[in-house]
């Protein structure tokens, strides 16, 4: 499936920031014939920001946008745009797609986005195109997020950037790209790692990315290749009594994630007329994740043979009084070891009070498309007509296994050897999907353009069991659609168009939801998969209308936009937790139908020597049908056990119209840069959130987070042409802030604690200086 840059020849190539990408590979058409709401940034805007990477700038100058700090690493956030979700973690509902350079980089098994694999120095332009759009194909519920990484013919300089400073932050980059009319070259080696603020939180990051072109008059050539090695910690979200003494406190650790990544594409166009041109690409991506997960332990203790032996949580209650205690080991569930004997409690006087999650997914995703762009008079107006096909096939090889271990004095987890059996898995699920799509952009005036678009998706997902121990993960499961979209855009004045639209789109339930979606086996994520009950497809439809100037960037006219969007998923999909200690043991379900609405409202000005923005939106996600829902850590089943929200033990009863958790209803973000003199810039920005309910109390029975403001500051003194110093300091104010809670159970480590809220803190205080040199 692929996405790509313009019907323009390459020696002119405009920018993202000139023309809308609206459908598959070569196809961009002007931005006042769009009918939905985009968001565009260029280079220069991106080195501007002194952004860390793509989902910090989005987070800061992209309207509908937030993050999430679940995993509290820089490159691991949670990315919502809408409401609508792309994380590189597994268990959470994806609904964007992301293309880069022509490529979905959605993987296959969990639809998840690796942020840490994109190097933010190899950017060229990023477009974020609201709604639900079908010809973008799979998983675009939300948006898709689309970025054209650097060639030699958009770059053509040499370039070397280093810089330092709080948490132990180093990062490098240099670049370099050029052409000489025909052929043209670009390469960049990026380079990040950190300490981290909290406790065991290091990270490092290398990425590599290369392209070369051979563009003639009437035909082009591009072969780009990437890599990328990354090893990150994340230990995630913390006990709220454990944050109030400590906000670099972690619950326990490590949790490390090991990415390696691979990719070649291969693009090529040819303008068969001045009307019609061809073009097409191929793909191959290779992605090998590592993860090793400490965590306190779900298992418990049993008696039994004058001996203390670990058993399931869901043991046998033998004597009725609570403890697990039997005459026979064949009264209880035992948990045991690689050779068939049972684990015992304590092994050399340490308590197994905790384990190892350690996974491996090896993932291989290959594919391509084709298409035909053909421009032409219809009905005495400009017609451009694209259609095209598409195929991806992605198989991923995953292994998993539990590691008892004991806790030590720091929370950190140790090795033992030891792994339980029952709880291993391996598994292998292979992902095919062909499509044929199709957009149709009429101009019925110089004031009037409509647009009709389609995709047809047709998707098979096989699982099978490797390891000969799980045989019901074996199934095949098919999923197709038709999903039509249409958008009327009218002209009302030179630089101002009133718009609207209504979309559809679909996401296939992904493998990793496929075998874990049953209530009687639930999984603990990312490892153990047990069962493969069907999932419903999920199904957006969206409307949208708005009104928007289209002043370009370098004009400096005031740019502004206001509309709203409606969109309702069918049949959609949420992780039920059943419980573990940061509630990652559950299964997928479809829960009824869910609505994303709001409004945006967008102004932004470049003068000569100052410019400014202001973007904020209105977001109302919420459940619309009534469900149970299951929240075994909720704190309702003490504190207000005759509460008519409890549905039986451990669940509660969802009303239509609860807020999803994790989403701010109010979201403002305020820039402005001022050139001092010709030598010096700076710039400043205020992100502001309102609060979000926490994951486990989908039923709103809790109070919010408490909504933030932050403050971020930049310069830039240009020593000379060629040589740049830069500073950036973030959370200028130290404001303590937390953008995520869930509900867990801090009592498996802290028998002391009852509060079952765990928050995901926001960074503090950092402060950072580097330079930049071109030659």
């Amino acid at each position: 499936m692929s996405l790509a840059a313009t019907i323009s020849s390459a020696a002119d190539r405009p920018t993202l920031e000139e023309v809308v990408v609206v459908a598959p590979y070569e196809t961009a058409v002007d931005p006042a014939l769009v009918p939905a709401n985009v968001q565009r940034a260029s280079v220069k805007q991106l080195q501007r920001s002194q952004a860390l990477d793509l989902t910090d700038f989005l987070n800061r100058q992209f309207s509908s946008v937030s993050i999430n700090h679940a995993q509290n690493n820089p490159l691991q956030p949670d990315f919502n745009f809408r409401g609508f979700t792309a994380s590189p973690l597994l268990g959470l509902p994806q609904g964007l797609s992301v293309y880069q350079n022509g490529v979905r980089i959605n993987e296959p098994f969990g639809d998840a986005i690796n942020w840490d694999l994109i190097p933010m120095s190899a950017i060229d332009a990023v477009q974020m195109l609201a709604g639900a759009q079908p010809v973008f194909g799979l998983n675009t519920l939300g948006g898709a997020l689309s970025l054209q990484m650097k060639n030699g013919f958009t770059y053509e300089d040499t370039q070397a950037e280093a810089y330092g400073g709080s948490m132990g932050r180093l990062g490098t980059s240099i670049q370099a790209g050029g052409n000489d009319g025909r052929w043209g070259f670009y390469g960049d080696a990026d380079y990040f790692q950190e300490d981290g603020w909290r406790v065991d939180s290091q990270s490092e990051a290398l990425r590599l990315y290369g392209a070369v072109g051979l563009h003639e008059s009437d035909w082009t050539m591009d072969l780009s290749a990437a890599y990328a090695n990354t090893e990150l910690r994340g230990n995630g979200a913390a006990p709220i009594e454990l944050l109030a003494s400590d906000r670099a406190a972690v619950f326990t650790h490590p949790d490390v994630t090991r990415n390696e990544h691979r990719q070649l594409i291969l693009e090529g166009s040819r303008s068969i007329s001045s009307s019609l041109k061809l073009s097409g690409n191929v793909f191959y991506r290779r992605l090998v994740t590592d993860t090793f997960n400490g965590d306190g332990t779900v298992f418990e203790e049993c008696g039994f043979r004058d001996g203390e032996f670990l058993v399931g949580e869901d043991f046998d209650d033998v004597n009725g009084d609570g403890e697990c205690s039997a005459e026979d080991d064949d009264d209880i569930d035992l948990v045991l070891d690689t050779v068939g004997e049972p684990v015992p409690a304590d092994l050399d006087g340490s308590e197994l009070n905790a384990i190892n999650n350690i996974g491996r997914r090896e993932q291989e995703i290959h594919g391509g498309s084709m298409q035909a762009g053909l421009q032409s008079t219809l009905f005495g107006g400009q017609n451009n007509l694209t259609v095209g096909l598409a195929y991806v096939n992605g198989r991923t090889t995953f292994d998993s296994t539990i590691e008892v271990a004991s806790l030590l004095e720091d929370r950190a987890t140790t090795r033992t050897g030891i792994f339980a059996r029952d709880f291993a898995t391996a598994m292998h699920s292979d992902l095919t999907s062909a499509s044929v799509y199709f957009i149709d952009t009429l101009s019925l005036s110089d004031r009037v353009a409509v647009t009709l678009s389609g995709r047809y998706d047709d998707t098979r997902i096989e699982l099978s069991d490797r390891s000969g121990e799980d045989p019901e993960l074996d199934g095949t499961h098919d999923f197709s659609r038709f999903n039509p979209a249409f958008g009327v855009t009218l002209r009302l004045a030179p630089a101002m168009t009133l718009y609207g639209s209504y979309g559809e789109s679909t996401r296939a339930p992904s493998p990793v939801e496929l075998a874990c979606a049953s209530e009687d086996a639930p999984c603990s994520l990312p490892n153990a998969f047990l069962a493969d009950p069907p999932l419903e497809q999920v199904v957006a439809k969206s409307i949208e209308i708005g009104l928007r100037s289209e002043n370009s960037e370098g004009n400096q006219a005031l740019r502004w936009h206001v509309g709203g969007f409606y969109t309702v998923n069918h049949d959609d999909i949420l992780f039920q937790t059943t419980g573990g200690p940061q509630a990652n043991v559950g299964f997928f379900d479809n829960v009824g139908d869910t609505l994303r609405t709001g409004i945006e409202l967008s102004l932004s000005q470049r003068l000569k020597h100052f410019g400014w923005f202001f973007e904020y939106s209105y977001i109302a996600a919420t459940f619309e049908d009534d469900f149970i829902v299951n929240s075994p850590s909720h704190p309702v089943f003490e504190t207000d056990p005759e509460s008519p929200a409890i549905a039986g033990e451990g669940k509660l009863r969802l009303s239509a119209g609860s807020h999803i958790p994790g989403i701010p209803q109010h979201q403002a973000n305020l820039g402005v840069d001022f050139s001092w003199s010709d030598r010096v810039d700076l710039g400043a920005d205020v992100v502001v959130r309102s609060g979000v309910y926490l994951r486990g109390d989908e039923a709103n029975l809790l109070g919010k987070t408490d909504g933030y403001a932050i403050l971020n500051l930049r310069g830039d003194w240009h020593v000379t042409d060629n040589v740049t110093v830069f500073a950036r300091i973030e959370n200028a104010f130290d404001t303590n802030y937390e953008t995520f809670g869930l509900l867990g159970q801090p009592q498996e480590v802290f028998p002391e604690f009852t509060d079952p809220r765990f928050l995901g803190v926001g960074p503090p205080f950092g402060a950072w200086i580097g330079a930049r040199i071109k030659w």
